[in-house]
């Protein structure tokens, strides 16, 4: 039987006799994903948020003065994606004055985290009614906009050069103003470059990943995403987005699919792409795409939904964090996952979804090497990134924590399965977790 987070537990281990209360999952739900400069890249991130928290309280019929916090991820907080997006999407969306917002970054896994910390409010008492949610126009702030302090290039103009040299050899490390540019990092980590390509390749080579297996996965995953699309299998989850025309208030028509899934992905072109700079075997279509989008979730205290009359979708199970090595970055989601099942009281065998995300095809494939030496008698195929993933779909940073969350839990509750399981790396060696039940 898995725990009951709600469970109050003493340092001595027992379970203490105080009510229980559990975060539940009302709804779900996020944007279509865009490509880069395409379809979403008129919309400014603070207004597509705003629309995704819009489409949510609608859905659900649920008054916006109830909601007491918005719980906000968000890579890229510079220009409109700074100063806590999170609170000013509420207040563009016309929303009451009085929802805080906050917003936070946890590089891929921000809006999981976001997830995970809404839940664990409810949780522990200290709201009844929180949306979390998420954001990233990538079209408009490219990865590592961040990390580059407008203040020195005023002040020292010619920097700039330095700064282009820099991101134009993904070597961030030694960029001016750079968060990694310090003594203590560049001290214990001598001449390493925090690189997720190169960690990706480095990755596939560490793990005996040929190259025909990262093209294959890729290829699937389209394949699994266009199937999923053609059964409208993502209907339940995409609030409709209008586009605009050269007048950004003529709506022109309105977005409700995903605009990077390929219907007939050809394995022979796949296989003719070269390797990425720094890389041996990772080329563009082992990478997720760069996207825009939005994702919002309405957690709230299981008591207090049902007595508003609304019937969850699901339950937080169990929550969990890992860390390793920040140099190959992106193996922590196999820790991440033990760690969060640990927790549940559950095993591999007893989940129905599982969702890694498709930063890389060799992350997920190395977490599936791990998984069959751990739990050799459990087949992950089959429940893994039933829908395809971020190389299909896209990964609009911020926002792909509650988007796969969002894909997740629906198709959980039309499969009719029990838990899910959801993991995502993260820059810096990091990988939230999470385990769902269905209600």
């Amino acid at each position: 039987m898995a725990r009951n987070f709600g469970d109050s537990v003493d340092r001595t281990g027992k379970t203490n006799d105080k009510p229980q209360r559990e975060a539940v999952i009302v709804e779900a739900i996020r944007t279509p994903v865009g490509k880069y400069l395409g379809m979403l890249s008129r919309w400014n991130s603070v207004d597509l948020l705003a629309h995704a928290i819009d489409g949510l309280l609608k859905r659900t019929n649920v008054d916006p003065a109830l909601v007491e916090l918005v719980s906000c991820g968000c890579v890229s907080q510079a220009g409109e994606q700074a100063l806590n997006i999170g609170r000013n999407a509420i207040l563009s969306g016309g929303q009451p004055e009085s929802i805080p917002g906050v917003t936070l970054d946890m590089q891929c896994g921000s809006s999981q985290m976001a997830i995970h910390f809404a839940a664990q409010a409810v949780i522990s008492g200290a709201n009844d009614i929180v949306i979390a949610c998420g954001v990233e126009n990538m079209s408009h702030l490219a990865l590592g906009s961040s990390a580059i302090n407008p203040n020195l290039l005023i002040s020292k103009p010619w920097t700039i050069f330095s700064v282009l040299r820099s991101l134009l050899n993904r070597s961030i490390m030694d960029m001016p103003g750079s968060p990694f540019n310090n003594k203590g990092l560049k001290s214990r980590y001598p001449g390493i470059n925090f690189d997720q390509i190169k960690s990706a390749d480095d990755i596939a080579k560490k793990y005996g990943i040929p190259r025909r297996k990262l093209d294959e996965f890729s290829m699937e995953s389209h394949f699994k995403a266009s199937y999923a699309r053609m059964r409208g299998r993502f209907s339940d989850e995409i609030i409709p987005v209008p586009i605009f025309g050269g007048d950004a208030n003529d709506a022109k028509k309105i977005m409700a699919d995903d605009e990077g899934i390929r219907d007939n992905p050809d394995l022979g072109r796949i296989a003719a792409l070269k390797p990425l700079k720094k890389c041996s075997l990772i080329t563009a279509a082992h990478a997720s795409q760069v996207s825009d989008g939005a994702a919002a979730m309405l957690i709230m205290e299981r008591s207090t939904a049902e007595r508003m009359g609304l019937k969850p979708l699901a339950r937080f199970v169990s929550f969990h964090v890992a860390a390793n090595d920040p140099v190959l970055m992106l193996t922590a989601p196999v820790p991440a996952t033990k760690g969060v099942l640990e927790k549940a009281g559950i095993s591999l065998k007893d989940i129905s979804l599982i969702e890694v995300n498709e930063a890389f095809a060799s992350v997920v494939l190395a977490w599936k090497h791990e998984m069959n030496l751990w739990q050799s008698e459990v087949k992950v195929d089959p429940i893994l990134n039933v829908n395809g993933g971020a190389i299909a779909i896209g990964h609009p940073l911020g926002a792909s924590g509650a988007r796969i969350a969002a894909t997740m839990v629906h198709e959980l509750v039309r499969r009719n399965g029990k838990y899910a399981l959801q993991t995502m790396c993260t820059g810096g060696g990091q990988a939230p977790a999470m385990v769902i039940e269905r209600i």
